[in-house]
């Protein structure tokens, strides 16, 4: 039995935490760093951290949780994204352990019933995490020990008479919860290729991870593909264009190349010293064998290269 709580604190706590996460991803543009979730924010002169080392988190200041996460994968067990999401469009987040009653469990379930909004952390790398805010907890499945968990648009949250207006359909959280996973897929998969590659482009070895992205050796629609380390290369943002554009390329002996109608061009010292200068030159790879350029793949795409020029 939950003890009775301030609807009104409650709700200011939880838009104070949204207003957090929006001003630190905004600064981070990244995913955001365990050390400052665990810090969390002040409110009314109290600490309120938004993790802990369970993956159901109440602050004291609450009586219903207000964050639940994913811990990230480690980056030495090689292995495609999990998707964590159903055919019906709902995230599925497993119980804490397999009692249905243990309290954080059925904090997740008070919180099904009176449709509170939570906060969403999926860990992408050790350390890392991406916040999802708002969520809903949708459906409660005992027997296989998951709830269903839909995201709402930011922009339905709203303090209203002191209550919170919720105005989406369960059919736009699905498309809004299709979409998220879809971003979060994307992001898990840079934040992963980048941290393998300490941040480094692998073709200038440019250090400014808010200038690198991660390039798929071979594309998500290829058959072959898979969102794994070895399919990324970390490439700023430039070269990450030229290699999808064909004006570079990669043998499977990690060699660039530069295309030959790009390499007999005239221009300016971009060109020159940013693209021709590439000729010949070794890729920046990573140590980890298992993390390092699939050859196969290269060779794959070192075909469609040769083809462009």
């Amino acid at each position: 039995m939950f003890p009775m709580y301030s609807n009104e604190l409650d709700l200011q706590v939880r838009l104070a935490a949204f207003d957090f996460l929006e001003k630190a991803t905004q600064l981070h543009r990244e995913a955001l760093p365990r050390k400052l979730l665990e810090q969390g924010f002040q409110f009314r002169g109290q600490r309120v951290p938004l993790i802990s080392p369970q993956g159901i988190f109440t602050p004291k200041i609450l009586n219903i949780p207000l964050t639940f996460c994913t811990v990230p994968p480690s980056l030495k067990k090689v292995r495609p994204y999990d998707d964590n999401i159903d055919a019906d469009g709902m995230i599925k987040y497993r119980y804490r352990g397999t009692d249905p009653k243990h309290r954080d469990n059925a904090g997740l379930r008070h919180a099904m019933e009176q449709q509170i909004p939570l906060i969403y952390l999926l860990g992408t790398v050790p350390g890392k995490y991406r916040p999802v805010w708002p969520v809903y907890i949708v459906g409660d499945n005992p027997q296989r020990l998951t709830f269903d968990v839909m995201v709402d648009d930011k922009s339905t949250i709203s303090a209203v008479n002191k209550k919170l207006q919720i105005q989406d359909s369960d059919e736009k959280r699905r498309y809004i919860t299709v979409e998220t996973q879809r971003r979060l897929h994307q992001a898990g998969f840079r934040d992963r290729v980048l941290s393998a590659y300490h941040g480094r482009c692998a073709i200038c070895q440019l250090h400014h991870s808010e200038l690198l992205e991660a390039a798929h050796i071979l594309p998500d629609k290829h058959p072959l593909s898979e969102p794994i380390i070895s399919n990324g290369l970390a490439l700023c943002k430039i070269h990450h264009a030229t290699f999808d554009l064909n004006i570079t390329g990669i043998t499977p002996d990690y060699v660039v190349e530069v295309r030959k109608d790009i390499l007999e061009e005239h221009d300016g010292p971009m060109l020159k010293h940013g693209i021709q200068e590439l000729q010949g030159q070794n890729l920046y790879v990573p140590r980890i064998s298992d993390f390092k350029p699939n050859r196969e793949f290269l060779a794959i795409r070192y075909e469609v290269f040769e083809k462009a020029g």
